[in-house]
């Protein structure tokens, strides 16, 4: 290891180094609120289902205006959920929602938690959610956050009864049953070798005025709070704090305006002792740690002593603080407290701590040389002493004074071992299952995100108080336009293999190319690349040797798939040998404005799937919606499919395609189909084919939607396992080209389909019938009416989710629908 010390005399910002990806500035008034705060010792858990249902109002309000302890435990990362600003869906949108949960709480002060719980998609109760969720080990992790964060009192989102969604009202039974049993030393006791049992409470339910639709919520028996005060301090209200913390959730699109003025919430107390307020008979003082006056006694002298205009005023009680903290009879408070205590010494001092690496990406093996940099901008006197990493690390003693505004620089060299995780997040390191991640190492469940993979503590000699400071390793480059960038290091794999496309279906047994990129994780890789398939496949050729010689450079090779001539599916997987190591991992990487960059190295592979199918026809048009895959779907096995634009929308024009398909909420989201239906009926009339995929009733640009009666609904089936009725067995649909049976409705994913009509009129055949359990038969998902000449097809089947994800079933019927008067 190479070291060498030197003084630099810059000028340069005064940021505190957070555990958020970048550094941020404290203002004078947020020091005096987190001095303020080092005298609360209370706790709030707010817990809810997914991203996006957390009260944000009720966050800010706790964090900075109480000085409460204030998380979010979301059951959920969203991953089933819709994604406005982009491409990634399942696992990918849980970790963009995941790091906008993190963004949001960076805003209102808040910390966040999971759960190992999956978002499978919409559910209509807490025992459709129970069947797919590991009810007992969502349970032992929501007990798990109450245990690891202690609250006095936890706050649910929603009710445990009810018709929500079923995610929502599994949360708030959860967390009831959790209230029970965290403080219980026979529940989970596998969790007390880390944390002690813990009995919040208080237990209520956020209730309001969107719960009590028809107006019958009793105020005055209900706990109330105005959360739309200002904090002078901060500059802002609560609500404005709130609306820029859940604008956080763009993939949603819940960007939010601030309000201003008296903003009520209800809370509904469900167990504990009453009160007027939510902490009435809860003491939040230091009076509630054993041998901690001498504590409040040297954080109140810091307070007193605070000036803006000097704030390392403070320092001399604050480490009086800290040292007083070693007598108190709370091993817990003690961790809490000197945390804070260390944080506001660093803001009061303006200590500036940053370790920089030359690159943002590493591979296992590789040499990295690191930068640190610490600026004191204050007359405290102080010393780097020592700068530690891991055990496979040396120390490095430096013992070197920091003088006001003179930064001191150091650079130190070393290896990578091997042994090190790829910066993979934790929860999609194990496959998991419907309804659950896979994770085991109890240290890691309820985290939000991994750990960055290096971090130096840096201690620093406060005249004979020595704190150790956590500090991250980052990237850091100068963007023309956007000045500083910050990045997180990720350390992956020597090599990775990216194979295009997610699920490559084929309808005959015509070939199909694939193209596998092969990224070179360090200098000098040199290796071989092949597919494996499963049985009956074939790959042309056999393998591609490759040389790459410089970090990131990149080479695409492409290989022929050919099918077996029956119905087949399974995955072929891309690897590469180097050194006679095997390597499997892709690279991915998420990189939006609002969220700090995301690396993933998932398995590389693509499903393939080989139908048994007929079609007919050839042509498609299709009218784009909200967005959906099934363009690039039908192109697979062998449509041609134009992408139509209103001016093309003219009976004479139309009538060159086979079918014409409108996407998923096209009558939600295309205005010009308000007009522009009547030349699509009249296509139909004329002896065309048109096929409507499934819209809301809320807000549809004109209510004909069909050239007959047709009402949509909030019908919908859920379960994707649901048994499907065929009611209309001598329809085309159910015959030609493909004969349809029970096994097409196999293996469907997240749902049969939403949205169903519940009237319409009698020129309409319905042609399936299913349900969710316990509920009535719902006939109308699939409906076809013949129109003068042509057919009119409207189906709220989810055909969007299942052909992506390469169902047969799907396919042959969708197909079907296409071929209607072939």
């Amino acid at each position: 290891m190479k070291t060498r010390t030197l003084i630099s005399y810059v000028l340069i910002a005064v940021f505190f180094h957070c555990s958020a990806q970048q550094s941020r500035m404290y203002r004078p008034g947020e020091i005096r609120q987190k001095l303020e705060k080092l005298n609360v010792l209370g706790s709030v858990l707010y817990v809810a289902a997914h991203p996006d249902d957390e009260n944000t109002r009720l966050i800010a309000y706790y964090a900075n205006e109480e000085l409460m302890r204030t998380a979010y435990l979301s059951a959920t990362r969203g991953d089933g959920g819709q994604n406005l600003i982009g491409p990634q869906i399942r696992e990918e949108l849980g970790l963009i929602r995941t790091q906008e949960l993190l963004a949001a709480r960076r805003v209102d002060g808040g910390q966040q938690f999971f759960s190992r719980a999956n978002d499978f998609g919409y559910s209509k109760n807490p025992d459709e959610t129970f069947n797919i969720w590991d009810r007992e080990k969502v349970l032992r992790d929501f007990v798990w956050a109450f245990r690891k964060f202690r609250p006095d009192i936890i706050i649910t989102r929603f009710s445990d009864t009810g018709t929500s969604h079923g995610h929502h009202t599994a949360s708030a039974i959860l967390a009831r049953e959790a209230f029970k049993l965290s403080g219980d030393k026979n529940a989970y006791p596998e969790q007390l070798d880390y944390v002690e049992p813990w009995q919040p409470k208080k237990i209520f339910w956020n209730t309001g005025w969107w719960w009590f639709r028809n107006g019958e919520m009793d105020t005055t028996k209900l706990v109330t709070l105005d959360v739309g005060g200002y904090n002078a301090l901060l500059g802002e209200s609560y609500t404005e704090i709130a609306a820029r913390s859940r604008s956080m959730h763009k993939s949603q699109g819940f960007g939010s305006s601030g309000s201003r003025g008296e903003q009520m919430e209800y809370l509904e107390q469900w167990e504990g002792e009453k009160g007027k307020s939510p902490f009435d008979g809860i003491d939040t003082s230091w009076d509630r740690v054993k041998g901690s006056k001498e504590v409040a006694f040297f954080i109140n002298k810091a307070i007193d002593q605070y000036d803006e205009a000097n704030p390392s005023s403070i320092v001399d009680p604050l480490l009086g603080a800290r040292k007083a903290l070693e007598k108190i009879d709370s091993e817990f408070w003690r961790k809490v407290k000197q945390k804070e205590i260390d944080e506001l010494i660093q803001a009061a001092t303006g200590l500036y701590l940053s370790l920089s690496s030359s690159a943002s990406n590493y591979a296992v093996g590789d040499s990295i040389t690191i930068s640190l940099e610490a600026a004191n901008r204050s007359d405290v006197k102080m010393e780097v002493e020592q700068l530690k990493f891991e055990e496979w690390v040396n120390p490095i003693s430096l013992k070197a004074p920091i003088l006001n505004n003179k930064p001191l620089t150091t650079e130190m060299n070393f290896q990578l071992p091997s042994g090190l995780k790829y910066s993979h997040p934790y929860w999609l390191r194990e496959p998991g299952e419907l309804g659950m991640y896979s994770v085991n190492d109890q240290e890691l469940i309820g985290k939000p995100e991994n750990d960055p993979p290096l971090i130096g503590q840096v201690t620093i000699n406060f005249s004979g108080e020595k704190i150790k400071y956590p500090v991250p390793v980052r990237f850091r480059r100068t963007d023309p336009v956007e000045g500083e960038v910050v990045e997180p290091i990720t350390i992956g794999p020597p090599v990775m293999v990216n194979i295009s496309g997610g699920v490559l279906v084929f309808g005959s047994d015509s070939p199909k190319s694939v193209d596998v990129r092969v990224i070179a994780g360090k200098k000098q890789t040199e290796g071989r690349v092949a597919l494996q398939t499963p049985e009956g496949w074939r790959i042309s050729p056999e393998f591609y040797d490759f040389n790459l010689s410089l970090k990131g450079e990149e080479q695409v090779y492409t290989f022929e798939i050919n099918p077996p001539s029956g119905a087949s599916e399974g995955f072929v997987s891309a690897q590469a040998s180097v050194n006679g190591k095997t390597y499997s991992k892709g690279l991915s990487v998420i990189d939006y404005d609002h969220i700090p960059k995301q690396t993933l190295y998932p398995e590389s592979q693509v499903k393939v799937v080989r139908l048994d199918l007929k079609m007919e026809g050839n042509r498609i048009g299709y009218i784009d919606g909200a967005g959906d895959a099934i363009p690039d779907n039908l192109e697979q096995i062998g449509y041609e499919v134009t992408t139509l634009e209103k001016d093309d929308v003219s009976v004479e024009n139309l009538m060159q395609y086979d079918a014409v398909i409108l996407g998923i909420r096209a009558f939600n989201t295309v205005e010009w189909l308000s007009f522009k239906n009547k030349e699509l009926f009249e296509y139909v009339k004329q002896g065309g084919n048109l096929i409507i995929q499934y819209n809301t009733s809320h807000r549809l640009v004109t209510q004909e939607i069909a050239p007959f009666n047709l009402k949509l609904s909030r019908d919908r089936v859920a379960v994707e396992q649901a048994p499907v009725e065929i009611i209309a067995f001598d329809h085309p649909v159910m015959n030609a080209p493909n004969r349809i049976t029970d096994k097409d409705f196999e293996n469907w994913v997240q749902e049969r389909g939403l949205y169903f009509p519940d009237e319409w009129a009698d020129a309409f055949t319905p042609i399936l019938k299913s349900n969710d359990p316990g509920e009535s038969p719902k006939t109308g998902g699939l409906l076809v009416a013949k129109y003068g000449e042509g057919y009119y097809v409207y189906s709220g089947y989810s055909w969007f989710r299942e052909l992506p994800a390469g169902v047969p079933g799907a396919y042959r019927i969708f197909v079907n629908l296409i071929s209607l008067g072939k």
